[in-house]
């Protein structure tokens, strides 16, 4: 699929393609505002999200794998150059280790 028809959660500054369908899974984020993605760009933007939340969409399954990928990215993972100093900086299973030790 050509990077022209990248998904609506791919983000303008994200260079990645998209993985399976446009409709894998729907996003939702703290304001209600919805959208759908495929695996790989739901996943990045629900780890860039505060407060979102995953729904199933047209893949089985996807929404639980976005959810575990989630989990790991850190926020805005494109934005290589950015210290991640700050816990809003840090993926969700960084902080929770953080706290572990």
């Amino acid at each position: 699929m050509p990077d022209d028809e990248r998904c609506p959660a791919a983000h303008a500054e994200d260079p990645t393609s998209c993985t399976g369908p446009h409709h894998a899974v729907r996003i939702l984020d703290a304001q209600g505002h919805e959208t759908w993605g495929c695996e790989h760009h739901a996943a990045r933007l629900l780890a860039s999200l505060d407060g979102g939340k995953v729904f199933p969409g047209e893949v089985g399954g996807a929404a639980t794998r976005v959810a575990a990928a989630a989990d790991t990215i850190r926020p805005f993972p494109w934005l290589t150059d950015a210290p991640r100093t700050e816990t809003s900086q840090r993926s969700h299973a960084e902080n929770r280790d953080r706290r572990d030790t």
